[in-house]
């Protein structure tokens, strides 16, 4: 039997074909990445990866909420209905997963090496697993224990409101509202690679420090729409040089709004079972966090402190664990 599965978000797809055998051992036949915005449709990635090739059953994981096997992608123009696509591409099954409970299932899967740890914590292993992500959004979900198997719930924690910790970040909010014309902000707004990007203009307007011409280049011509230009990846490589005022604040506060808002949702959840820092983006900045006090900004939460110094906190390191998780659900399932 050969499967797809498919890691699809806002600015990335990651498709891989397997073959399964009967006892559920498998192999990768080819895996390809592609850029999401410059296709017009899903389909026709899968078309293109597949071309003479076929899959008898599909699983991809979807940044956007995923309701009755059909979903509206949050940071893309794309609508998914399972069914309607294993159809149009002859898959005789699809299932879509959100990209962050398939980022929990892959959790399941992950080795010692593919992890580096922030706190060691008092690890209970039949306790909640928290898993959050800053990618091209930001994700939340987590998996409980029921009758020792893993059960995961999705969430959309990445919108609820953002809360201002200090007086810039509460003209970051002012600043965001009334250039956007919002009513509200999210936490995915600023705990994001867009929010970056919004974070670095925010403190280039209110002329925190001299902008980098080079820096101001790439900026302004992403701003123009030209979508080949990373924004993000090109602030966050600036600021670890640490030779910009400008970039290093961004990232910064970043840091420190990313780890107040992994202890908010740790505080909620409880999960002595380990927190993991999925998404991407913590992984490429290690070096960067304990410089800017992210283990001490998630514990920054007064009473609840002894609560979260209790939980293992972890990045993940391994970029295809939404990958590892849709195998792991479409195993399970078979």
């Amino acid at each position: 039997m050969k499967i797809i599965i498919g890691d699809i978000g806002g600015t990335k797809t990651l498709l891989s074909l397997l073959e399964v055998s009967n006892n559920k051992d498998y192999k990768v036949l080819k895996q390809t990445r592609y850029s999401s915005l410059i296709y017009d449709s899903f389909e026709s990635i899968v078309k293109e990866f597949l071309r003479e090739d076929y899959a008898d059953q599909g699983c991809f994981a979807i940044a956007g909420p995923v309701i009755n096997n059909s979903c509206n992608l949050t940071n893309l123009n794309w609508y998914l209905e399972g069914e309607k696509l294993g159809k149009e591409l002859a898959i005789k099954r699809v299932t879509l997963l959100n990209d962050f409970a398939a980022v929990s299932y892959g959790i399941l899967t992950l080795k010692e090496e593919d992890l580096e740890t922030l706190q060691i914590g008092q690890k209970n292993s039949n306790s909640t697993i928290g898993v959050v992500g800053a990618g091209t959004g930001l994700g939340e979900s987590f998996l409980v224990n029921h009758d020792g198997k893993y059960q995961v719930i999705s969430t959309e924690g990445g919108h609820t409101d953002f809360s201002a910790r200090n007086e810039l970040e509460w003209q970051l909010l002012n600043y965001l509202k009334a250039k956007n014309k919002w009513d509200r902000v999210s936490v995915e707004r600023i705990v994001s690679g867009q929010g970056i990007v919004a974070i670095y203009q925010f403190l280039r307007d209110i002329n925190f420090a001299k902008e980098s011409p080079e820096i101001s280049q790439q900026i302004k011509q992403w701003e123009s729409g030209d979508n080949s230009i990373d924004a993000g990846a090109i602030i966050g490589l600036s600021a670890m040089k640490k030779d910009d005022i400008l970039t290093s604040k961004t990232i910064s506060i970043f840091i420190e709004t990313y780890a107040s808002e992994i202890g908010n949702f740790a505080l909620k959840i409880l999960p002595y079972g380990g927190i993991y820092i999925a998404g991407g983006i913590a992984e490429k900045i290690i070096d960067l966090l304990e410089e800017n006090n992210f283990r001490e900004t998630f514990l920054a939460k007064g009473r609840m402190k002894n609560l979260l110094e209790k939980m293992p906190l972890y990045i993940v390191k391994n970029p295809e664990i939404g990958l590892k998780g849709c195998i792991y659900y479409l195993l399970n399932e078979l």
